[in-house]
């Protein structure tokens, strides 16, 4: 993935825009952390606990840095002790469960007040971009506009809307920021430039740019959702 110009750039612009500082050691939970990109990245200076139950994703995983890697999902989430986690990390997870609302309790209960949830979703209108644009296939993007169930270049995938977030987690949460990843990057099919630093400089300039402007956000193929608990 991080070899790609493609999957570098996007673990770069979650990394901009979750901002944790290195001055003092927090405790950040990973929940379905895949390959464990993400996990290892922050576990340099921080204690990492990785929740991921696929074996085939974290048989893969990165572990240049010291993490705690959980192999089940949502029975080890129970365990966890009230308010005992800083940050918790919950990215393109909850397009693939059916028990999303369980999963978002559990997540907000672990938290200490004052603690950060980050959650990166698949965007509605990003998808359709992506297929029209990319894919070459209008088929698809109005099957999408549409609300038509189908198995596109993406795969299938419950792509909920970000108000299912905010209304469900208004209690006990409150929005900090709302950011788009992958505006452009993805659009183009031309690979070979994508290889060269002036694109790669450029490019990662103009999605940071692009990423707080509220017309670029709602085309980005992924949105990502920041919310703090409320004391």
């Amino acid at each position: 993935m991080v070899d790609q110009p493609w999957g570098r750039m996007f673990y770069e612009m979650i990394f901009k825009q979750l901002i944790i500082t290195n001055d003092k050691r927090i405790r950040i939970l990973d929940f379905g952390a895949g390959f464990c990109i993400t996990a290892n990245h922050y576990a340099k200076n921080h204690d990492v606990v990785a929740v991921e139950p696929n074996e085939e994703m974290y048989s893969l995983r990165v572990e240049e840095n010291e993490y705690t890697l959980i192999t089940q999902g949502l029975d080890y989430l129970k365990t966890v002790p009230d308010n005992s986690i800083d940050f918790v990390i919950c990215h393109n997870v909850l397009e693939y469960v059916e028990n999303k609302e369980e999963i978002l309790k559990q997540l907000v209960r672990v938290l200490k007040q004052e603690g950060t949830l980050s959650i990166i979703k698949h965007n509605l209108f990003g998808r359709v971009m992506g297929s029209a644009v990319l894919g070459d296939n209008p088929h698809a993007a109005l099957d999408l506009l549409n609300n038509v169930a189908e198995d596109s270049m993406f795969g299938n995938r419950d792509v909920y809307g970000n108000e299912f977030l905010t209304d469900l987690l208004s209690g006990e949460m409150a929005l900090s920021e709302t950011y788009g990843i992958r505006a452009f990057f993805g659009l183009s099919s031309n690979n070979e430039i994508k290889y060269t630093d002036d694109w790669y400089k450029s490019m990662l300039e103009l999605e940071a740019k692009a990423s707080t402007m509220d017309e670029f956000r709602k085309i980005a193929f992924f949105n990502h959702l920041i919310f703090k608990k409320k004391s």
